[in-house]
């Protein structure tokens, strides 16, 4: 389409320039309304398009800014380790973070796999699933009427050797070994040592008395 030229006088040339300048400003501000956005105003800022942020209210809310506003999207924090046993969340961070993984026992703190032992009994280890899983020592039974526990040693000891009960009456206490008069007509002999099983049911000496003999009296 061809251009259409105007002839006139000056005055009239002037009045037909200023009408298309007005006219242009009018479809420039039309072409301006129809547009659409290039910022987003979020966090008392404002942002481009393309540009992403985290909102200032929620750390876990993330936002592009896109020709339409702003596009937001809320952050799913990953499970902690079941063996997570010091957990911390900052202010400015989204999900809690674990700060350390391993067990807790007796309010003691212990490595991944390490190896402890919470009493003289207990054998215990830290597991992966940030569980301790102990042992109790099984002890066998002592061979002496009179063991006795000391401090750092699980299983009770018998600190004067084996020994057992003369009789039911439990007063009289032999060594273990050898025959042991007990009086002048009764002699004695404990368990063997070796025994433990014959012990645990037989606290009490094995006694043999002479015939026809009286015990010396003193």
């Amino acid at each position: 389409m061809g251009m259409a030229v105007i002839w006139g006088s000056p005055g009239s040339f002037l009045q037909v320039l200023l009408t298309l300048l007005i006219c242009g400003q009018c479809a420039v501000a039309f072409s301006g309304a129809g547009q659409q956005e290039t910022t987003c105003e979020a966090n008392g800022s404002v942002y481009y398009v393309g540009e992403w942020y985290f909102l200032d209210s929620d750390h876990c809310t993330q936002c592009e800014c896109t020709t339409d506003g702003s596009a937001c999207a809320r952050t799913e924090c990953a499970s902690l380790p079941a063996a997570c046993i010091h957990v911390s969340h900052y202010p400015k961070d989204c999900c809690p973070i674990c700060e350390k993984i391993g067990c807790e026992y007796g309010g003691e703190v212990y490595e991944l796999g390490q190896h402890f032992k919470p009493s003289a009994c207990h054998h215990c280890t830290c597991n992966s699933d940030g569980i301790a899983h102990c042992q109790v020592a099984d002890c066998v039974p002592p061979p002496c009427v009179n063991p006795v526990y000391q401090e750092g040693i699980c299983c009770p000891q018998c600190m004067d050797g084996p020994n057992c009960y003369v009789n039911a009456s439990r007063t009289q206490v032999i060594p273990g070994g050898e025959p042991v008069w007990v009086d002048s007509c009764t002699k004695c002999r404990c368990h063997e040592e070796q025994d433990a099983g014959y012990w645990e049911g037989h606290r009490l000496a094995m006694c043999s008395h002479v015939r026809n003999c009286q015990p010396d009296e003193g």
